[in-house]
């Protein structure tokens, strides 16, 4: 039985066409098996930052960081060969960073600084025709964005200072209002108003009488039986000097005259 000659030429196209199709299937299912944790998940200034990559395979040749968005020779940190005396081989955009690789294709950054942050790319090399990728985002807060607020934390800051400010002012006027009318009443002298009360004597009398005061003490009518009370006196007025008359003797014939005298007179016609 003999086979066709285009049937031929069909198998290889096929059979390649699968084997693409696997490839690519395999190499999404890497990619998204590899992936970086960062950790801690917010670095700080100042700390360490550890980027650990999960999803390796157990053999690999070698593995490249780099930081940068694009992956070249400028941006390549440094490559690590499993093997070798010295594995890590440091790249372009290493400069003064403190980096170490490890055996499993994560990487350590001592003192990280806002200056390192930025996309990371690594790149671990199965085999020649193989590579595993993945990214990760990695920013290191400054002095200068510890100061930095979202524009609605800072409206509702202000709006807040505005309504505390209001409200002490309005405490403090009130205050001062209240002192000064305290003020203007202890200034003012208070009258007394005349006292109402009802007499007690007179039973069941339900008028109301207006007490008021008396210039002086009154005196009780005779047909009261209670003692009477005097009037109070008015002061003594300040005594007169006495007159000192001097004492002369009076005339005794002025006192007793003598008759003789008058008998001598004698009418003339």
């Amino acid at each position: 039985m003999e086979i066709p000659t285009g049937t031929q030429g069909c198998f290889p196209k096929t059979l390649l066409g699968s084997a693409l199709i696997l490839v690519l299937w395999l190499l999404q299912r890497s990619q998204a098996a590899l992936h970086i944790q960062k950790i801690p998940e917010q670095p700080q200034k100042n700390k360490e930052l550890l980027l650990s990559l999960h999803g390796v395979p157990d053999t690999f040749q070698d593995f490249t960081w780099y930081l940068g968005e694009e992956t070249s020779g400028g941006t390549r940190l440094f490559t690590y060969i499993p093997g070798l005396q010295r594995p890590q081989r440091n790249g372009n955009a290493m400069g003064q960073r403190d980096i170490i690789g490890f055996p499993n294709g994560s990487m350590l950054l001592y003192q990280a600084q806002p200056s390192d942050s930025g996309t990371y790319h690594v790149a671990v090399t199965i085999n020649p025709s193989w590579t595993m990728k993945a990214k990760v985002e990695v920013q290191v807060p400054g002095e200068s964005a510890l100061l930095t607020v979202s524009p609605g934390i800072l409206a509702a800051a202000i709006v807040g200072a505005l309504v505390v400010g209001s409200v002490l002012i309005s405490s403090l006027a009130y205050l001062l209002v209240a002192r000064g009318w305290q003020g203007r009443r202890d200034k003012i002298p208070a009258t007394e108003k005349p006292e109402l009360s009802r007499n007690p004597e007179a039973g069941n009398d339900n008028n109301i009488y207006e007490v008021t005061p008396s210039p002086g003490f009154l005196v009780s009518p005779l047909s009261d039986s209670r003692p009477a009370t005097t009037l109070p006196l008015s002061p003594r007025a300040p005594a007169l000097p006495r007159l000192i008359v001097p004492h002369f003797p009076f005339p005794q014939d002025l006192l007793h005259p003598d008759p003789a005298a008058y008998c001598q007179l004698v009418t003339t016609s």
